[in-house]
Formats: C-alpha cells, structure tokens, sequence
C-alpha cells in the first residue's frame, strides 16, 4: 500500500478547529494507506520549516503528496511545497480547502499556475471550486465532497417551539460570528423567546468582539469555545436551527453534520453553499450580512411545520452521498 505525505494544518490547538488533514488522514490510515502528518507546530514559520524539511526527508519513501490549500496565508505554504515537490520529483495533490481561492486564481495567476499546472491533479470538495478552477483553465480537477461517517451523527427528532440557535465554527471575521449575534437580538426584539450557542475556538480576536456586541446589545449568549466532535453533537440535541453566518465559504463540514443531525440549515448564500444547498430544498439561503432575511428565514421554519420537515428530510438525504463508504472509493481513484 502506498506512503502519503500530508502537507497541511495540523494543529492540536485549543484555537483551532478540525480541519482536513484530522478528518482525512485518519480515514486514509482506515484504509490501509501509511500516512506522515506535517505540520503541528503552532509557529507558522517552523510548521513551514517542518512541511519542507518532510518533504526532504522523506523524499525515497513517499508515492504521494497531499497538499491542503487554503487561500489566505497558507496560500503560500502550499505554494513552496509544492514546487520542493517538483524539484525533488514528487507527485503532489492540492486539496482545495479555500473558499476564496477563486478569487486568489483571479489575483495571483502566475502564482496558481506554479502550483494547481503541476499537479497530478486538484481535489475541489464541491462544484463551486470544480467550476471556478475549470473557469480559469484549470482540467485536472476532481470533485471529491468532504465527508463524514454517518454513523455517528444519529438524526434526532426535535422540538419547534422557540427558535434554539446552533452555529458552529472558528470565530474569524470571515465567517462573520457577530451576525449571529445581531439575528438573536432581531427574534429577541420580534417576541421570540431565542436562544444561541456558538461553539468553536478564537482564531484572530472576534470572539472578544461578539462578547462585546452582545453585551451592548444586552443579549445573553452562551459561548463554549471548542468542542470535540462527540461534545458538540451531544449538544446539537438542544438546539432546532443550525445557521451558517459565514462571508466567504466552500462546503464547510459543520453543515454537512448539521444536516445529518436532522438541525435545518438557515445559510447565507455565498461560495459553494448553493452547490450544497438548493434553497428551499436542503435548506433555506439568504443574502450575507442580511439580519432581517436571516430572521424572516429562521421564523418561517416555525411557521410552516410542512416545509420544515420536507428541509430536514431532504438534506439528510443529500449528506448521504457525503458518506465515506461513498467517498473513499473516489480517493482510491485519484491516488492510484
């Protein structure tokens, strides 16, 4: 069986949630693969320092390079490492994990082409990247969903009596958490008797930052910081509305657990959010940064009982294809 290195984000920080390489490269080791993991150092420029030197060092044992990227900073980690790997003559696949790469291959053309024409091929997690990249000239493409195993995320029936809302992410400007905040005050200032979790670590501040507005918007808010994944779905049983808050956007896997868990999805409609959720189908879309269509969206989850469960059956329907028992057999394809 074949040796993979996987160049990415390997953090087990309390500020970082799950990210591809914790989900994958486990799930590759499942399937028999030898697996080397770079980088957990905490330090961006040692953990760059390590994914070279892996690179390097394991150069005569790997068959392939897996490279998770990103479009901000980490842009650039998967920028060096990929051309370390052509130099030393190793296959590489750029897992496609940004939700505004499309708009980083518009920037920085040269740049991209060093990276994803080089590539044995590209993995995109949804249409929306498969067809910005296709857009950009880009035909080694592979649409592989990310997964999860359903197994464990049992779909709970839940009561609607008042909206119970769940969101679940990093907090980082780009997924706007402050906009949660403001949706809670609108049902708050509507009569409704709403609630919010938010469950996940600080990445660069902005919880400091929903602390403050919900204490200026004299609104209670409970805060778990970061959860592991058996925590937050045994919390997701108190909750009945899952919303996504995010400016920018791919497939995230929050979602795609939420819609598992039978919590219907109230989504601002960015990046490849619509290639998951056809509104009015799995879910309900809105504009971003859009208070008020967030809440009349939320409400009308209350309102018609009919059009609830159809979202909630048919988006648990939708995930099913996100299943690793479907997904694997696409990754044997393109590592073979």
């Amino acid at each position: 069986m074949k040796t993979l290195l996987y160049i990415g984000n390997y953090l087990q920080s309390k500020r970082n949630n799950v990210s591809s390489i914790h989900v994958l490269g486990p799930l590759f080791e499942s399937e028999g693969y030898r697996v080397i993991f770079r980088s957990s150092k905490v330090n961006k420029g040692l953990r760059l320092g390590a994914m070279l030197w892996a690179c390097v060092r394991y150069r005569k044992q790997v068959d392939l390079v897996l490279i998770d990227t990103y479009s901000t900073l980490n842009f650039y980690f998967a920028l060096l490492s990929s051309q370390l790997c052509r130099l030393l003559g190793l296959p590489y696949i750029c897992c496609l994990n940004g939700g505004n790469l499309p708009h980083r291959l518009k920037q920085n053309p040269y740049l991209s082409n060093l990276i994803f024409k080089h590539a044995k091929c590209s993995v995109a997690p949804s249409l929306y990247l498969k067809n910005a990249f296709e857009f950009h000239g880009y035909t080694n493409v592979e649409f592989i969903p990310n997964t999860v195993d359903l197994q464990h995320y049992p779909f709970e029936d839940r009561t609607f009596d008042v909206p119970k809302l769940l969101w679940v992410r990093s907090f980082s400007k780009i997924y706007n958490p402050q906009l949660a905040v403001r949706v809670l005050k609108s049902l708050q200032d509507q009569g409704y008797k709403a609630n919010l979790c938010m469950v996940g670590p600080d990445s660069d501040g902005s919880l400091e930052a929903v602390q403050a507005l919900a204490s200026h918007l004299g609104v209670a808010v409970s805060i778990t910081g970061k959860l592991t994944k058996a925590e937050w779905i045994s919390l997701s049983k108190d909750y009945n509305v899952f919303i996504n808050t995010t400016n920018y956007d791919n497939t995230p896997v929050s979602v795609i657990e939420a819609m598992a868990l039978g919590l219907p999805v109230v989504s601002t409609h960015v990046g490849g959010m619509p290639f998951l959720i056809e509104h009015g189908v799995h879910g309900l879309l809105v504009p971003p940064e859009d208070v008020e269509a967030m809440c009349t969206a939320i409400v009308s989850l209350f309102k018609d009982s009919k059009q609830r469960e159809h979202l909630i059956a048919a988006a648990r329907q939708r995930v099913e294809q996100y299943d690793w028992q479907q997904v694997r057999l696409l990754w044997h394809e393109v590592i073979a």
